[in-house]
């Protein structure tokens, strides 16, 4: 045991091992390009157009809120998985993480999201709940929130000859408020995202 003390103390006051313990460096961390960190918001102002949330698969990972006048993307870090598509989704380079903006812009991808509106004509029992909650159709026909009757053809749905039809469905957001109202759970909002490659937007792949 004593010796074993001796040889330990020995090799501790080597002149090589202090220099080494106290003065050892070692090279600098460097973040590799392929690493996506938590995203950050940019200078760019957001649109609102929830095409960060929409792709997110991280439930709760991201919200945009409106601070005063303009509207903010907020990540969750407790949420967040860290996988970028956020970045990669906005249209309006809002958030950044990493080097996604970078090599977007060099090799000109980006996602694309729109959103289908599907009416199950057996279960829709025509009541108009989803065309008068729709925060869009709303905004376009304030009519139809008064009195429940559509009184535009620009909206996203109406009901038309006693049918509930989806008229402008490139209008859909994706919130889903039509899917929540329905009575008989007769809508469903399915979100299609397409990569798209190239500056005039040509469609390679969808998904």
């Amino acid at each position: 045991m004593s010796s074993s003390v001796i040889w330990y103390l020995k090799e501790f006051a080597r002149g090589e091992w202090l220099r080494k313990f106290f003065f050892v460096k070692t090279a600098p961390l460097e973040t590799p390009p392929h690493f996506r960190g938590f995203p950050q918001t940019t200078e760019n102002l957001c649109t609102h157009c929830l095409a960060c949330r929409m792709i997110c698969p991280a439930p709760g990972a991201i919200d945009v809120l409106r601070e005063g006048e303009v509207w903010m993307p907020h990540i969750h870090l407790g949420h967040c998985i860290r996988c970028g598509l956020c970045v990669e989704a906005c249209p309006e380079n809002v958030l950044t993480s990493g080097r996604i903006l970078d090599v977007q812009k060099r090799d000109q991808t980006m996602y694309a999201s729109t959103f289908h509106v599907i009416i199950d004509p057996a279960l829709c029992k025509r009541c108009g709940n989803c065309s008068v909650a729709c925060p869009v159709n709303k905004e376009i026909d304030p009519y139809l929130a008064g009195t429940g009757t559509a009184s535009s053809e620009e909206v996203i749905m109406r009901i038309i000859r006693g049918e509930m039809r989806v008229i402008h469905p490139e209008k859909c957001t994706g919130c889903k408020t039509c899917e929540e109202t329905c009575p008989n759970h007769a809508i469903r909002v399915a979100r299609v995202v397409r990569g798209i490659h190239g500056d005039k937007g040509v469609l390679e792949e969808s998904s």
